[in-house]
């Protein structure tokens, strides 16, 4: 009988994307002082892609039958295509503070297609840990003290809930595929596809960029979000998503607005409220709660275990 496999490296995966994914944010409002959102979205596949590549070739690529080709680019179109183009072109019509309560709902809706296709059970602590993290999430989107405009045109708030359906459907893809094909090599057709689908939208969007105004803080920051925020923070989670249920994997993301706001404050001298605080350790308590699993019981004499 083999020894299960240690949950630990899972979870430090699924830190290590919340880390990165969050302080992507930082990063991001740095670069687009410089680059224009899509050249800066496809600098960072591209870039990315070029590492992947190189990776295959002196590590050995698995071959794939045509059918995996075709879900690995319907994955890259859901996640990074369909989610950054929706994110972008939403955010043009809402406001940031209904963006991120909208894309908070993630975990939920990845918990209700992950009952209904891949028939993962959800407890009911799972649950509530993932009602407690939007609860958190909207302190520290609210708790600011500003006065922020939440109206915005309907067709804003349907773009974004686009990116949210593109994301769910990303996580439930994944966690499938890493059923028989490699986490890295998932990421890594994840990547070189998205690099792909995102050029035409570069072609269109070079005009309006400027090389000569590009900051050397644009550039360290271009480099940070391709090597941790790309590469670093896909093959981690997408790691994480072969080996936990993908509702569970999910709800970390709503730790990400947590390390945005630490992040804000240490390297942009952004502050926190006392509110934003709290909402900030309910985010964190919520986020234990979503993992919580039953501790194993003890096996009866028929073999049975008891709980």
């Amino acid at each position: 009988m083999t020894k299960p496999e240690s949950p630990l490296l899972t979870y430090i995966a699924l830190m290590l994307a919340v880390l990165f994914w969050g302080l992507s944010f930082v990063a991001t409002k740095v670069a687009l002082q410089s680059f224009t959102p899509f050249c800066l979205i496809f600098f960072r596949f591209f870039a990315a892609s070029l590492f992947f590549i190189v990776l295959f070739r002196r590590t050995g690529f698995q071959p794939l039958s045509k059918h995996d080709l075709k879900l690995l680019l319907l994955l890259a179109v859901m996640q990074p295509g369909l989610y950054f183009t929706f994110e972008t072109f939403g955010l043009q019509y809402t406001s940031a503070t209904k963006t991120s309560l909208i894309i908070a709902t993630i975990p939920a809706v990845v918990l209700s297609l992950s009952a209904l296709l891949l028939k993962e059970r959800i407890r009911l602590l799972n649950l509530m840990g993932i009602m407690l993290s939007l609860f958190g999430v909207s302190l520290l989107v609210f708790g600011s003290g500003e006065q922020e405009e939440l109206g915005g045109m309907l067709i804003g708030d349907l773009l974004i809930f686009g990116a949210v359906l593109s994301a769910s459907a990303y996580m439930i893809m994944t966690r499938r595929l890493g059923a028989n094909i490699p986490s890295r090599q998932i990421t890594g057709m994840q990547i070189i596809f998205g690099a792909m689908l995102f050029f035409p939208a570069f072609v269109y969007d070079l005009p309006k960029f400027n090389p000569q105004a590009v900051t050397s803080e644009a550039v360290i920051a271009v480099i940070g979000l391709t090597l941790f925020a790309t590469i670093g923070a896909f093959l981690c989670y997408n790691y994480a998503l072969t080996k936990i249920p993908a509702a569970k994997a999910s709800v970390c993301i709503n730790a990400i607005p947590l390390v945005t706001a630490f992040g804000a404050w240490v390297l942009l001298g952004e502050s926190l409220t006392m509110v934003q605080l709290c909402g900030a350790g309910i985010v964190l308590f919520a986020v234990f709660l979503a993992n919580h699993t039953r501790t194993p019981g003890r096996k009866s004499k028929n073999g049975t275990i008891v709980a």
